[in-house]
């Protein structure tokens, strides 16, 4: 046999038995459930919260560990509150000397008041002194007149009208001082109305920070990892640990403009995960995108129209969430198997679903 022909034998016996595997793969592959379904790869996500201090602070203690389960309103840890707490009893004192100085403010609204109808009744004396010197003038005018009261007599009764005008002028200021009195005790009173509110204000205010200094679960889930330790002194708004709600779990896939547009929210979703294909996850499209992701500079072909992708969400019943907590993991790779025709049967190994 010719040496170079003997040479080509393997490599066109590797050829053919490529071919001859290509040809077999091609016709026993799994082209999957068929028309009326789109797929996406993607992975399982799950809504997030990061728990922060409210106020800037020393961490005095973290209750929690990672991967602890919590429920809503648990206390997951404590910042120190010592400056805290001298601020209240500062802000206390301060509220029980408005109080005091409320009490004194409407006692001299009271004093003043007292003054106020003296000088009334002075002024009212004033009064009835004036009249009786005037009309003991106008006898001494006719008397004198007559010739049976002397000048000198007249002329008293003159000045005794003058000075009781005097007094009377004098009491009516006497009055008026004491309303003017009564209306700054009274504004003195309203002030320090004001003052002792604002006091209550400022140890509601510290007692809301007091109660911040605890941070609590805002919702059920699995603390996914610590941020910070005991001890450390964070800002205001430092986040102290990442909270993880396996109530609100999602698989988060990218499906082409072409099948987007078909898809409804409330779909039907089966999702296979790669570490566990033999179950099959129930689900639903909870979100599709308006806009497109990996969009080019400029569309203007068809073929460039189709690179558009759309991001979808199909959420896990929360029901079968609930069965099974601790199998819950975020990360995980899988497929998303949509099924745009709802009329159209689930395949066989997609129907077998994993029930709540």
């Amino acid at each position: 046999m010719n040496p170079t022909v003997k040479k080509w034998i393997p490599a066109a016996i590797a050829v053919a038995l490529a071919v001859s595997g290509y040809v077999y793969w091609t016709g026993h592959r799994d082209a999957g459930p068929g028309e009326g379904f789109v797929s996406g790869n993607g992975r399982i996500e799950a809504t997030e919260v990061d728990v922060a201090t409210k106020l800037a602070g020393r961490v005095q203690a973290i209750l929690v560990d990672e991967g602890t389960f919590v429920k809503a309103g648990q206390v997951l840890a404590r910042m120190d509150i010592g400056s805290l707490q001298a601020q209240r009893e500062e802000a206390a004192a301060r509220q029980v000397q408005a109080k005091t100085a409320v009490d004194t403010a409407r006692a001299q609204v009271v004093l003043r008041e007292s003054d106020l109808r003296t000088a009334e009744a002075q002024v009212a004396a004033r009064a009835a002194e004036l009249d009786a010197a005037e009309r003991r003038l106008a006898r001494s005018i006719t008397l004198e007149k007559e010739g049976a009261s002397s000048g000198q007599e007249l002329d008293d009764d003159r000045a005794r009208v003058r000075t009781q005008r005097a007094s009377l002028d004098a009491a009516k200021a006497q009055v008026a001082a004491a309303q003017a009195a009564v209306t700054a005790a009274k504004a003195q009173a309203t002030g320090s109305v004001a003052s002792t509110d604002a006091a209550i204000a400022t140890v509601a205010r510290i007692d809301a920070d007091l109660q911040d200094a605890q941070l609590v679960a805002p919702r059920d889930g699995r603390v996914q990892f610590l941020v910070t330790q005991p001890g450390e002194v964070l800002g205001a708004g430092g986040k102290v640990l990442n909270l993880v709600d396996l109530s609100d779990v999602y698989m988060t896939f990218f499906l082409p403009e072409t099948v987007a547009g078909r898809v409804a929210l409330g779909a039907e979703v089966r999702l296979v995960l790669d570490a566990v294909p033999q179950f099959v996850i129930p689900a639903q499209v909870s979100f599709v995108a308006s806009t497109a992701q990996f969009t080019p500079k400029t569309v203007e072909t068809a073929s460039e129209r189709q690179k558009l992708m759309f991001r979808v969400k199909a959420r896990i019943d929360r029901a079968l969430l609930a069965k099974y907590p601790e199998q819950v993991k975020t990360g995980l790779p899988g497929v998303a198997w949509v099924r745009l025709d709802a009329d159209q049967p689930w395949p066989a190994n997609l129907a077998n679903v994993v029930q709540p």
